[in-house]
């Protein structure tokens, strides 16, 4: 086992390590020569590095055989990521093919074990997740991206990418890619803020044209506490405003936005304690709740928006500001309109992979997502919780 460069660039290893797992010679070739990347923001082969080759059955200790034949003999070369770097689905390593799958390990239930498709060859992976990482930091063949936003860019960026995808895959591209080439895209939709105080510069009527320009709810003046002083979050929501979708956000849209401490005062539950309220309630504006039990608030000095847990009694970021908010609720909405289009194939093949590429999707524009523990973070959970619906 060996690895190259100070960033550890390249993960390989010798013909005799391969013995007797890789009999498949392009394959061989690729782990003795230019070998696996050691630097991929999708993936990490570290596994290698720690245990060598080993297969499925040797790592379930599956000596009850319940595992599949197919299953038992495939090598355990590595995991998928999440932007945080943490390892996730197993990937795995056809010895006599080549091809690339994952899986999930049931330890307890070894029977309940299978593979989903990835690439065809361990060749194949490494262009994908390149050209992923690419698109990712707008260079190599993405480069001519770098300045360019709005859909027209997102739209060309994600042909280009279904283009490198399909032709490593004869059309059928697996559902991680195809998510990826759907997805990832939709972070050149939005540009930097163009004005100090805001994340992002959306363009002109994009949340009126996805949600109907109905369904927009502006603020006006009145509807401010005199403690929300920050003055780009107040022109973002008298002029451009936030969504009324239930699904996904409930607005407080019948009486003045009201502070959090006025919130509990008038319109509270009943019986709840002032005390567990956090520092700074009365700077703290309510825009409505996600779910029962989660509010909505903004920061009325920094425009930061938070995520108060009732039952925790405590905060946590959401997003950086309502410029990502609105872009998180615009993602959010394209995405099931897509899946839509697709006859739910986004969320039917592979639920968790899709959460995965739009947490992925997230943190290119809202660094939020990766600042705050993925248990605190209301979109990483929902995005992963096939149950509630949010994909």
């Amino acid at each position: 086992m060996s690895t190259t460069g100070a960033a550890m660039a390249a993960i390989t290893l010798s013909e005799d390590q391969l013995d007797p797992y890789v009999t498949h010679t392009p394959t061989r070739r690729r782990l003795t020569g230019p070998g696996l990347p050691g630097d991929s923001r999708l993936f990490t082969f570290e596994e290698l590095c720690r245990q060598g080759l080993r297969t499925v059955g040797d790592s379930t200790g599956d000596t009850g055989g319940r595992l599949t034949a197919e299953l038992r003999d495939q090598l355990v070369i590595g995991a998928l990521l999440d932007p945080r770097g943490t390892a996730g689905e197993s990937v795995l390593l056809d010895g006599a093919t080549g091809a690339v799958t994952t899986t999930y390990f049931l330890y307890d239930r070894p029977d309940l074990m299978d593979r989903r498709p990835l690439a065809p060859s361990l060749t194949t992976l490494v262009r994908f997740a390149t050209a992923a990482d690419e698109l990712a930091g707008l260079r190599g063949q993405f480069a001519s991206y770098a300045g360019r936003y709005g859909p027209k860019a997102a739209a060309e960026a994600s042909r280009h990418l279904l283009a490198v995808f399909e032709e490593g895959t004869g059309g059928e591209v697996p559902p991680f890619w195809k998510a990826a080439a759907l997805i990832r895209p939709l972070a050149l939709v939005a540009g930097p803020g163009a004005a100090p105080g805001l994340a992002l510069d959306l363009p002109s009527r994009l949340l009126d044209q996805e949600f109907g320009p109905g369904r927009m709810w502006r603020f006006e003046d009145v509807d401010f506490p005199s403690t929300l002083t920050h003055e780009p979050t107040r022109r973002f929501l008298r002029e451009t405003g936030l969504p009324e979708d239930d699904t996904l956000l409930h607005l407080d849209t019948d009486v003045p936005l009201p502070t959090l401490a006025e919130h509990y005062a008038y319109q509270g539950p009943e019986g709840f304690d002032p005390t567990r309220l956090p520092r700074r309630a009365a700077h703290l504006i309510r825009l409505g709740h996600l779910v029962v039990g989660n509010s909505l608030v903004v920061d009325g000095d920094t425009g930061e928006v938070l995520n108060w847990s009732e039952p925790e009694a405590a905060l946590y970021p959401l997003n950086t500001d309502v410029s990502t908010l609105a872009f998180t609720l615009w993602l959010l909405h394209r995405e099931k309109a897509m899946d839509a289009t697709l006859s739910g194939e986004l969320t039917t093949d592979a639920h968790d992979q899709l959460a995965l590429t739009m947490i992925h999707t997230l943190s290119t524009i809202d660094p939020a997502t990766t600042t705050t523990p993925p248990a605190h973070h209301y979109w990483t959970r929902a995005f992963l919780d096939e149950g509630c619906g949010v994909l």
